[in-house]
């Protein structure tokens, strides 16, 4: 079982660096997101204070990279080179699913190499919510969280992967049960995250009664996992499995709907995920309501080639951060979270019809 959860992990390595597989038709909604630029912004561009806390951890700017890989040899460099950039610059990260490790002791290596190389840093642990289902217990979630030394264990969903890939495994009934069982017998706090295809204010609200600390939405219109299955399924020349992948590419509910709906459900912090590729991304996301904001593929990207590429796009996304901040009059990270906003489009639309009152969000700082 190990050999084929490594070899699966390696294919999605591969198959994401390699072939697109980021949203087709469907977008994070971000484009629908409009600051109200400020002439007079009445701050020092230089004195903005990116720094935040979240979780009772401080960060030096509300970024983290979020879940990837572990299991192969690649993964440990890759999760090194993000694990020692972040380090530096004061954020965080994830790690992929924990399972094989799990599974085979040996490869503890290319998980446990994150905290080794931050040893300050927010680290996020990683189990599927279906394995829970399957078996794992309090027993598997504390192993995969003294693995890494981890502050936070995500607990990921991922029932469309599951559906699309070859060897899915698609029992979830009673993964909302077990999720609160887990978070009982906890002291760290679970962080329930998607894998790009968001999650609606209904699921959301439900997993802050179970015990969540966090949720991840991790929306569509980034990186679809029914693509990268898709292409899997290809190349085992598994025709079903190939067909699936293709019609559910583009499904889910966008980033910026799925934040804003969750920000507006629950008073847990919440993750921004899925699609985010810059600075002003980001701000749009914590203006809608979440406390983080987080990127998997575009550090996957760099992280293949070394330290230094991952640190300086990180640092690159802060000054796109700062820079927003600034043309807005934002000095910190909590006005930030407050700036007036419009949401004009589908978005908007989608948003009325889940009742979320988009207009709110345009009234901010009147008086």
């Amino acid at each position: 079982m190990a050999k084929e959860t490594r070899k699966r992990k390696a294919d999605h390595i591969k198959i994401s660096l390699n072939k697109n597989v980021q949203a087709r038709e469907i977008t994070t909604g971000f484009e629908d997101i409009h600051f109200i630029h400020k002439a007079l912004p009445e701050i020092d561009r230089q004195k903005i204070d990116l720094s935040t806390t979240v979780f009772g951890h401080r960060f030096a700017a509300p970024l983290i990279v979020g879940a990837i890989t572990g299991g192969t040899a690649e993964a440990t460099r890759i999760n090194a080179a993000i694990a020692e950039a972040v380090e530096e610059l004061g954020l965080g990260m994830g790690v992929g699913s924990q399972r094989v490790a799990i599974e085979d002791k040996k490869l503890e290596k290319t998980f446990a190499i994150a905290r080794k190389k931050a040893p300050t840093a927010f680290l996020i642990a990683n189990i599927g919510g279906v394995q829970l289902v399957q078996g794992y217990g309090p027993k598997e979630v504390k192993k995969a969280i003294e693995m890494i030394e981890a502050d936070a264990i995500a607990i990921h969903l991922n029932p469309l992967q599951e559906a699309t890939q070859p060897e899915g495994q698609t029992d979830f009934k009673g993964v909302l049960e077990k999720i609160s069982a887990i978070a009982e017998k906890l002291d760290e706090p679970i962080i329930v995250k998607e894998t790009g295809t968001g999650i609606a204010a209904e699921e959301a609200k439900k997993l802050e009664t179970a015990g969540a600390k966090g949720i991840d939405v991790s929306g569509a219109g980034g990186t679809s996992w029914a693509a990268v299955e898709y292409y899997r399924a290809k190349n085992q020349k598994n025709n079903f499995q190939h067909r699936l992948g293709d019609v559910f590419w583009d499904w889910g509910i966008p980033t910026a709907i799925s934040i804003a709906e969750v920000s507006q459900t629950v008073n847990i912090p919440i993750i921004a995920s899925g699609g985010i590729r810059n600075g002003v991304e980001m701000a749009k996301a914590l203006a809608l309501g979440a406390n983080l904001a987080s990127l998997s593929q575009p550090m996957l990207q760099v992280a293949v080639k070394g330290v230094k590429e991952t640190k300086d796009v990180l640092s690159l996304l802060m000054e796109e951060l700062r820079n927003t901040m600034f043309l807005v009059g934002a000095d910190s990270v909590q006005t930030l979270r407050r700036v007036p906003i419009a949401i004009i489009g589908k978005t908007a639309e989608w948003l009325r019809i889940r009742g979320v009152n988009v207009e709110s969000y345009g009234c901010r700082g009147r008086k």
